[in-house]
């Protein structure tokens, strides 16, 4: 439970860009009172007479002081001056069954405490606090306001927790406690906050933990389980997030400050989620707090605020803006507008009637960028051009959570999204991929002008309806469905060269096989219907099977889908958990925002597609070891089938292409001659992945030494064109330490050490003479200003795809935290740096040309790029 506590400019620029684009309710009973209604996120609930005692059907003036009455809260005790703060003493039972809820959580102000074996608890409250919030494992979150016989000590208060069905998987859940699906990883809000290295964004997090790797150091996208990082799914509040970044990836969409928690499922999610095929990454907003407050911080990408406190009508609202600030520092000396974000975020809730609350949440954000250069000498060599970047994200969405009798629930959430994008580029440059095999740079090395303007476009308006029944105390159904309404569009326009040493040409950094021009929309409806049994067979076994069915008007393509897992409970607080099920992803434009490649999706060519299909096994063995301390075991394998890849040439287009190129005999071998991978897509690919995660965690509050270790082994790789070759972020080994250390109560310490594998590549093969187009618009053997020939990287056909391997990456992130006032005080600050030994890690290797003067062509250097380097960074929290 989160607590409320050498190369220009230009070149780096343009490189950051072809990177970058790539529920039921709590009750509280006192002696001699009546029901006391919640207040915040659970509403109030009549317990039906098999449930409640007598006296909590009778009315609420029946023989009550005004001071106990519902929605009354009582007044405060005076403290005499000096005097001990009160405890409060009491017991939390499931309000269904009558059993004690071991493990919840009881919160005053600062201080949280955790019930027994036996349910029962005590917590000292804290100055001017009314109400105690109560949350545990499965349950609604609970506020329980004080009479004075409790605050004085002369009463102990029982807290009746109900059972939360509205969620597929645990959504109210501490830290310190397992969920209860295979393969899913809660991560606090808090914790993101105190993860070195994070830049206080959760998908930094998220990469350290086991089975998840980041495309590159600069984004955020996450490669899970042999799954690209367009096959994860991403759900905020019930609302799917199709663009979950800001300022090309190196921030989040997400505010740590406002939200409660993360919780990511590397496989085998349940049928209440679909259409991706590898991962779901589930964000829960916290509410509001009641008492009017706020915080603000800074960090080295931007500054937040957040201010809070109740809405009337027994409501909460919250509302957080962020901004960069470096932009607007620099553009006192400078006029170039560097990348930047502003990002506005509102919500609000209110509980009303018997067991019904109203959210709504409101998100806008937009980013831009536009730089400027021209460092071109008088010989007409360097960097000349811009860049241009716009986006956009809206949300807007409602929903109505309401207790139907006393065994149903009813979730309802209605939402409109809209993602836009532009990124425009227009630059020459010299490139060291194209050179002649002359000494002076002068004149050898070659010219790129890269030019394109390219728009993406997505909205979504969506409905979510969810369902669920109590069959009994051990048998819950769930069953839902969604329907989203999608107009998305691409337009595309390349006007310059062609990013040759792309390995792929469909690649979305400019590949060859790219269209010259563009303008495609796509309008259809996607869905789904589920239905899900929780069933407890016995005290010690668990099973959930689930069946979904997911179809696309786009395609017309329909899926059924069963899924499936159980949690056998072993003794020695050990469990062994299985999952597993079928997983679709229908093809759209809005799966490009995160893929590696570009199709042409216009309705001709996608109404031939199928949904892409996955099957995911996933086993599992954890235990808790401590106070707070899970160790688990995990292994997993998946299959990809349909996988939506670009086609080949046609022998007509192979031929029509390389009849352009008017080469001597004696150059001939320097054509391009193989069929080429086009951006026409096609159900061509196949794969497979698996592998073997360990997973130690230890987050209990209270200890000095927190944090994990985890340790993957994978292997994952493709079948494509009749070849089969490793996965492009393919990763063997990767080990993760992810640690803080409490010095005292002021002072802390945190350090995250990350060493893995590195990911596959293709290789430079060769070189070979490269082209150019005479005044016919033939394709001729390029000459440099002497006459010598010039060359470019050669990266081989197909079947050079993926064949090296990039050496390991490893990296040391170091952070200090001092907090004056205390684990309470109201503001602190920390200092890091990232990549503290300074690793020059090769991200990608990028191929170079060099004048070679024993040989008749220049020679490859290859050089790492697109890591971090040793970057300094800091952070300042306050509370108000």
């Amino acid at each position: 439970m989160a607590r409320r506590l050498q190369p220009s400019p230009l070149r780096l620029l343009l490189a950051l860009a072809l990177v970058l684009t790539t529920g039921t309710t709590g009750l509280a009973l006192a002696p001699a009172t009546a029901l006391t209604p919640t207040v915040a996120q659970a509403p109030e609930i009549a317990l039906p007479p098999e449930v409640a005692p007598p006296e909590l059907n009778q009315p609420p003036d029946a023989g009550q002081p005004e001071a106990t009455q519902p929605g009354v809260v009582p007044p405060q005790v005076a403290q005499p001056e000096g005097a001990p703060p009160p405890v409060v003493t009491g017991v939390v039972v499931d309000g269904s069954t009558g059993t004690p809820v071991a493990g919840a959580e009881i919160i005053s102000g600062g201080e949280a405490v955790e019930a027994d074996d036996q349910g029962r608890f005590g917590v000292t409250l804290a100055a001017d606090d009314e109400r105690l919030r109560v949350a545990a494992e499965g349950y609604l979150d609970n506020v329980v306001p004080l009479d004075p016989a409790v605050r004085a000590g002369e009463a102990e208060l029982e807290i009746l927790l109900f059972r939360n069905t509205f969620a597929e998987t645990v959504e109210v859940v501490s830290a310190e406690r397992a969920p209860e699906r295979p393969s899913a990883t809660p991560i606090e809000a808090e914790e993101v906050f105190q993860v070195a290295g994070s830049f206080d964004n959760i998908f930094r997090t998220l990469d350290a933990l086991p089975g998840v790797a980041s495309t590159g150091d600069f984004g955020s996208r996450l490669a899970v389980r042999g799954g690209t990082p367009d096959q994860n799914l991403t759900i905020m509040d019930g609302v799917e997030v199709h663009n979950p970044y800001r300022l090309f990836g190196l921030v989040s969409a997400f505010n740590p400050e406002t939200v409660d928690r993360f919780e990511l499922t590397a496989g085998g999610f349940g049928a209440a989620y679909g259409d991706r095929l590898s991962s779901l990454l589930i964000v829960d907003n916290r509410p509001g707090e009641s008492d009017l407050g706020g915080s603000s911080s800074t960090s080295v990408t931007d500054a937040n605020v957040v201010l809070e406190g109740a809405a009337p009508g027994n409501g909460s609202w919250l509302v957080s803006g962020r901004r960069t600030y470096y932009d607007l520092v620099a553009g006192i000396v400078t006029d170039q507008n560097l990348p930047s974000f502003a990002d506005l975020q509102l919500q609000a809730g209110w509980d009303f009637g018997p067991g019904h609350r109203l959210s709504v949440l409101g998100l806008t954000s937009r980013e831009n960028a536009d730089f400027r250069f021209d460092d071109e000498d008088d010989a007409g060599r360097g960097d000349t051009g811009g860049l241009i970047s716009e986006a956009g994200n809206d949300l807007g969405s409602v929903r109505f959570d309401a207790v139907l009798g006393s065994t149903a629930t009813s979730r309802t959430i209605v939402s409109w999204y809209r993602n836009t994008e532009r990124l425009g580029v227009d630059a020459t440059f010299d490139t060291a991929s194209r050179r002649s095999n002359t000494p002076d740079d002068d004149t050898a090395v070659g010219r790129a002008n890269f030019a394109f303007d390219r728009s993406l476009s997505v909205r979504d308006v969506s409905v979510r309806q969810e369902l669920g029944v109590r069959l009994s105390p051990a048998h819950t159904l769930d069953a839902g469905v969604e329907l989203h309404r999608l107009t998305s569009g691409v337009t595309l326009s390349i006007t310059g060269d062609r990013n040759e040493s792309a390995a792929n040409p469909s690649s979305v950094r400019g590949g060859v096989g790219l269209p010259d021009a563009l303008d495609s929309v796509l309008r259809g409806t996607r869905g789904g219907a589920w239905i899900q049994d929780r069933y407890q067979v016995t005290p010690r076994l668990l099973v959930e099977p689930g069946l979904r069915l997911e179809w696309s008007t786009v395609n017309g393509d329909a899926v059924l889908s069963p899924r499936f897992a159980a949690t056998l409970a072993l003794g020695w607080e050990s469990r062994l958990r299985v999952a597993g099920g079928l997983y679709a992803q229908s093809p759209g434009y809005e799966k490009l925002i995160q893929s590696d490649y570009f199709f042409d999706l216009s309705p001709g060519r996608v109404e031939a597609l199928r949904h892409e299909r996955a099957t995911h096994i996933v086993a599992g063995f954890e235990r808790d070891v401590g106070a707070g301390t899970l160790a688990r075991v995990e292994a997993y394998y998946k299959t990809f089938d349909d996988l939506i890849v670009g086609r080949l040439e046609t022998e007509p287009e192979r031929r029509a292409r390389v009849g352009q190129y008017d080469f001597p005999a004696d150059l001939r071998g320097s054509v391009p001659a193989a069929a080429r991978i086009t951006s026409t897509p096609v159900n061509g690919g196949r794969g497979e992945a698996y592998g073997i995660d360990a997973y130690l965690v230890r987050n209990a509050p209270d200890a000095r030494l927190g944090g994990w270790l985890s340790y993957a082994w994978g292997r994952a790789d493709r079948q494509t064109y009749g070849l089969r070759y490793p996965f492009e972020y393919d990763r063997r080994h990767a080990f993760n330490a992810v640690g803080r250390y409490r010095l005292g109560d002021r002072w802390s310490v945190a350090a995250t050490a990350q060493v893995a594998t590195g990911f596959p590549y293709t290789p430079a093969v060769g070189v070979r003479v490269a082209s150019a187009t005479d005044e016919r618009g033939r394709l001729v053997p390029a000459r440099d200003a002497t006459g010598a020939l010039v060359y470019t990287i050669d990266r081989g056909g197909l079947e050079a795809l993926q064949r090296g391997q990039l050496p390991y990456y490893g990296r040391l992130d170091l952070r200090i935290a001092h907090q004056p006032g205390g684990r309470t005080g109201r503001w602190s600050w920390y200092i890091e740096v990232i990549n503290a030994l300074n690793r020059d890690n090769p991200v990608e290797l990028d191929a170079e040309l060099e004048y070679d003067p024993t040989a008749s062509v220049p020679s490859i250097v290859e050089l790492p790029t697109a890591g971090f380097p040793l970057i300094p960074s800091f952070g300042v929290r306050v509370r108000f």
